[in-house]
């Protein structure tokens, strides 16, 4: 006689398995549902994942929604006993258990690859695409029981990241992730970008010999550009708009917000603008993050750009997941 199915614990949070091909993307699902306030777990084994969900595991465990990441990487992976397992779950009541299926093209996936020179995991001697063939037949069952399915095809790891946020976002997290990024014009504007605005009317310190091989993180650079005598004004004007409309995209739930500060080259200008609006906006009460993509470029201006070696938003997909 078969042992009764594991009762689990209504009252435990959501459960998320999140499953799919290598390089769509889990791993940046998985860390936004972290940021949400799940509780993630990569690469768990069948074994425990049975363990984990029975009453007594569960009964250890807070309220804390989890996220559960499984793929072909899983110790004796089978996709069949991993739906057989959800379903005795399911049947069981009590237990809220969704499988998240992230995908991509074809094409999609063997271009990512190919861009980032990583091997499939199940192709290290062969082309991706073998990988990506084999792979697609083992994850099939786990794909037509998913309850969502997020398609990264043309998605960046911002679009990716919004997907989450609006379809697993708990009740009340209403935060908005602000990023402020500066950026050079000569590399091209972030493709993401909600906000932009243009730094070059500022004097531009890669003029000045001294200057040149300093960053806007240099109190130099900095006091140059804030001596500039359009600086402060503009500078006020810009601040007094993102104070307006941060509330508004709040309100409106909006969960990601990337603002932009461009110059020529990402180096002076815009990195120091980038640096003072979060000091400012911090004082004002916003939570937010700075990064500077272009900051590390040789050169600042667009006759010293050379073939831009940019790497693409989707790196992130294909980020190292553990073994």
């Amino acid at each position: 006689m078969s042992a009764p199915p594991p009762q689990p614990s209504p009252s435990h949070g959501p459960i998320l398995l999140v499953t799919g091909m290598s390089g769509a993307g889990k791993t940046t699902v998985l860390k936004t549902l972290e940021d949400l306030g799940f509780e993630a777990v990569d690469n768990l084994p069948l074994a425990l994942l049975r363990r984990l969900l029975t009453p007594n595991s569960q009964a250890e465990l807070d309220d804390r929604p989890l996220a559960i990441g499984m793929d072909t990487r899983t110790r004796n992976f089978d996709a069949e006993q991993v739906v057989q397992t959800i379903k005795a779950l399911r049947d069981a009541g009590g237990a809220d258990v969704r499988v998240v299926f992230v995908d991509a093209s074809d094409d999609t996936l063997a271009r990512r690859f190919s861009e980032t020179r990583r091997r499939h995991p199940l192709a290290q001697d062969r082309a991706a695409s073998d990988g990506i063939l084999q792979e697609r037949e083992l994850l099939m069952p786990l794909k037509r029981w998913s309850d969502v399915t997020l398609d990264t095809t043309d998605a960046s790891v911002h679009d990716l990241r919004r997907m989450v946020r609006q379809r697993f976002a708990p009740r009340g997290h209403a935060s908005l992730t602000i990023t402020l990024e500066s950026f050079g014009f000569a590399a091209g504007i972030p493709r993401d970008a909600d906000l932009v605005f243009d730094m070059r009317f500022l004097t531009n310190p890669h003029w000045q010999a001294e200057l040149r091989p300093l960053t806007g993180l240099d109190e130099r650079v900095q006091r140059y550009v804030e001596s500039d005598p359009t600086f402060e004004g503009a500078f006020d004007k810009i601040f007094d708009l993102l104070t307006m409309l941060l509330p508004r995209y709040r309100h409106e739930g909006k969960a990601y917000l990337l603002v932009g500060f461009g110059c020529t080259g990402g180096k002076h200008r815009s990195v120091f603008v980038a640096e003072r609006m979060a000091e400012k906006l911090r004082a004002a009460g916003y939570a937010l993050t700075v990064t500077h993509r272009d900051l590390k470029r040789q050169g600042v201006d667009a006759e010293e750009f050379g073939p831009v070696d940019a790497v693409p938003d989707r790196q992130d997909f294909m980020e190292p997941e553990p073994a």
